[in-house]
């Protein structure tokens, strides 16, 4: 299972983001995940909390995002959901595609506690 290792290298640089930027308190960390990315987003999800244990991250909520695997036709130039279509596509019948969308695996926002949300708590 690789999404151990990726999860432990996405808490690597979420932690170093929040270094460079004066070790703000992380709250949340947002993935987005392709549906035809090479992880399974439920394993990543299960994974979350051994990537964050013992670290900065221990107290952060994780969100996924799935993007949809996206192509277009190479002959008839129309945009389809290849999951949908299972890659064939719907208007001309054609297998050749270019793909558009769903192999992403990216951070796509850290959300950090504000100033004034940590005043109130002390």
């Amino acid at each position: 299972m690789h999404e151990l290792s990726i999860m432990l290298e996405v808490v690597r640089r979420v932690e170093a983001v929040a270094k460079a930027n004066g070790s703000p308190k992380v709250k949340t960390i947002v993935l987005q995940i392709g549906e035809a990315a090479s992880v399974i987003p439920r394993f990543i999800e299960d994974c979350y909390d051994a990537a964050i244990h013992q670290t900065t991250l221990e107290e952060t909520k994780l969100e996924i995002e799935i993007i949809p695997a996206m192509g277009r036709c190479l002959d008839c130039r129309q945009v389809h959901h290849l999951r949908d279509s299972q890659g064939i596509c719907p208007t001309c019948r054609s297998k050749q595609f270019e793909m558009l969308s769903g192999r992403e695996f990216q951070i796509k926002q850290i959300a950090v506690e504000d100033h004034y949300e940590s005043d109130q708590n002390h």
